[in-house]
């Protein structure tokens, strides 16, 4: 699958925004909704979600992205004060080839600890417990900015 295609209405991330499905919410505003990834790489995995309806980030409008990228640094900030990791990555795949999966635009924050080994993407399911824990903490960072 390319970068072209015709945006999914039915996607995981469109259903979530929809409330057709449950997440781990850590914040939700006008612009984005912000949850935990089941399927983390690192302990701490947020996704940023975007609400404007595109596949990827080079098909948004400047205003989202905009509004969406300062989300991010908010949320990363809340993970880092939240978590403490050594380190964050922020990522965010366009297209199959470049490693996205669910084609709806969404931004990863992942917490890294010095000598820790990323998991894969996708790899194994988080406990749920565990995750609304991480969801809470980050969620009280936020807030407190």
């Amino acid at each position: 699958m390319s970068l072209e295609g015709a945006y999914d209405p039915e996607n995981i991330f469109a259903k979530i925004l929809k409330g057709e499905m449950p997440c781990v919410k850590v914040y939700e505003d006008e612009h984005v909704i912000s949850f935990m990834d089941i399927f983390p790489q690192a302990p701490g995995h947020t996704l940023v979600v975007p609400r404007e309806p595109v596949r990827n980030a080079l098909e948004m409008t400047d205003g989202a992205l905009q509004a969406t990228i300062v989300r991010v640094k908010r949320i990363a900030n809340a993970v880092k004060s939240a978590l403490e990791p050594d380190g964050i990555v922020i990522t965010q795949f366009n297209g199959a080839p470049a490693g996205q999966t669910i084609f709806h635009v969404h931004f990863h924050i992942i917490p890294r600890m010095d000598g820790v080994a990323l998991g894969a993407h996708g790899s194994g399911q988080a406990d749920m417990d565990e995750l609304k824990a991480q969801a809470a903490k980050i969620a009280a960072a936020i807030e407190m900015r």
